[in-house]
């Protein structure tokens, strides 16, 4: 009782082992061939199909498909699917990746400063987010009453598109923004001249931001 409620199993499955380790000892702890057809794929045939995965590729294609790889080793495709799912292999997916000149020495700056920001210094995290929608609701957005929720209508009127330029103070969570109609070195100077004129002036000012 207590080895099934440790197991979470039945009384019926602890007593069945039990009974098997005591008639035949270790050899009754093997587990017994299932009931079903044979196993017809080996272990060697399974083997060569992840190597032919992973490290060749079809004469007339960059990747194996399931039936170009079947035709290959003489299976069957509904296999070689069965197998690469097993393996978590996907031959028709591909992403892509960019190596970052000095990367270590960047993040070691970042999270350095991160963590411990230097004395009467503001550090902030910026970005940037263009063609931002404006948009407007074609009537103004009734409140919520009693019995009745907030309602608006489900048109809209548009006021073309504006770029949010942002700048976040990592210790105090506050915000530095502002919107620009458009998106080129000047707005962002102008943003950088906000920034400027915000922070107190015997800060030093530490900006994070991408490339």
């Amino acid at each position: 009782m207590t080895i099934a409620h440790e197991l979470r199993i039945t009384r019926q499955t602890v007593g069945r082992w039990r009974q098997r380790f005591v008639q035949k000892r270790l050899d009754g702890l093997v587990d017994e061939p299932r009931p079903g057809a044979p196993r017809r794929i080996t272990d060697a045939q399974v083997e060569q199909v992840r190597i032919d995965t992973l490290e060749k590729t079809p004469r007339d294609a960059t990747h194996w498909s399931t039936r170009t790889l079947a035709s290959e080793l003489d299976l069957s495709h509904a296999t070689i699917g069965r197998i690469w799912r097993a393996f978590g292999l996907q031959p028709h997916r591909s992403e892509t990746f960019k190596l970052s000149p000095l990367f270590v020495e960047k993040v070691r700056d970042i999270v350095g400063l991160y963590l411990a920001p230097p004395d009467r210094a503001l550090l902030l995290s910026a970005d940037e987010k263009s063609q931002i929608q404006a948009l407007d609701r074609a009537a103004p957005i009734l409140p919520m009453t009693f019995g009745s929720p907030e309602r608006r209508t489900h048109d809209c009127r548009r006021h073309g598109t504006t770029s949010l330029f942002a700048a976040l103070d990592v210790a105090t969570g506050t915000v530095i923004g502002e919107c620009h109609r458009r998106h080129r070195s000047q707005e962002f100077l102008h943003f950088l001249e906000t920034i400027d004129a915000t922070v107190a002036a015997d800060l030093d000012d530490h900006l994070i931001r991408d490339n």
